[in-house]
């Protein structure tokens, strides 16, 4: 069993660090746990749309402290976090900025395969890492890494973002392992469909489609009583588990006609 330290703040975390904290998700995460008496550390890309949720979540008496960050930057994300920690040590991070893309009509690019690897893997990465170092040497702490239930099973029409969140799905449940008797609490977030720019494209149907907030309030409940995997809806999340544990020859046919991804 971990320190019985590591987890006494996960109900009630007072510093968060919130990556693509600009809209969807991030967002309503930031919104949630926004409230007197806590401080939120958020970053992200469109400085507009960040300065919108800052407004918000200040609105509700949090306070508040933004930057216009890129999480491929490994360098300024990890002087980022590690500033915000030295001002005052991080109660929880969520590694949440990503990006997706698909294969439309004329297949996946080499470079559009990469740009989603760098957000979704190795920006996740540099957000974590930092993190991670700090609250081992204090011996709690809380990170959260976006994943999402696309980490299954690789789906044609959007293979390199299926893989990304594949790969942060796995290392977040081996760290948390590694990482439990050390104090630090970690969770793997895996939501289904979630209004959001990122969905917002998307021109084909798209099954439990829900708001952001009732995910960020299903996120939040997760964290509080630290669980390893935060999967979401259970429909779709049953259905994501089976396609992953059928035979690829089974599979391949029905996922070969599924619309794709822009």
């Amino acid at each position: 069993m971990p320190p019985a330290r590591a987890t006494a703040n996960l109900d009630r975390p007072q510093r968060i660090l919130i990556t693509g904290a600009s809209s969807g998700i991030g967002a309503a995460l930031a919104s949630a746990y926004a409230a007197s008496g806590v401080s939120l550390v958020l970053g992200g890309r469109d400085q507009g749309r960040l300065a919108s949720a800052e407004a918000s979540c200040r609105a509700k008496g949090a306070e508040i402290e933004t930057a216009a960050i890129d999480v491929v930057d490994a360098g300024a994300v990890r002087r980022w976090i590690e500033a915000a920690d030295d001002r005052a040590p991080l109660d929880l991070v969520i590694a949440n900025a990503g990006i997706s893309a698909g294969t439309g009509t004329d297949g996946e690019s080499e470079a559009q395969a990469r740009a989603i690897f760098a957000t979704n893997v190795d920006g996740v990465a540099n957000t974590v890492w930092p993190a991670l170092r700090r609250m081992e040497r204090r011996g709690q702490g809380q990170i959260a890494l976006m994943s999402s239930l696309a980490a299954f099973r690789g789906f044609p029409g959007a293979p390199a973002y299926c893989a990304s969140k594949a790969a942060i799905r796995v290392w977040g449940e081996g760290l948390r392992g590694e990482y439990r008797a050390k104090g630090v609490a970690i969770t793997v977030i895996c939501p289904g469909y979630v209004e959001s720019p990122m969905t917002a494209v998307n021109d084909f149907p798209m099954p439990f489609l829900m708001n952001a907030e009732r995910a960020a309030r299903i996120i939040r409940r997760g964290l509080a009583r630290n669980r390893a995997r935060i999967a979401f809806p259970l429909p779709m999340y049953f259905g994501a588990w089976l396609l992953g544990v059928l035979s690829p020859g089974l599979t391949d046919p029905l996922l070969a006609r599924l619309p794709k991804k822009g």
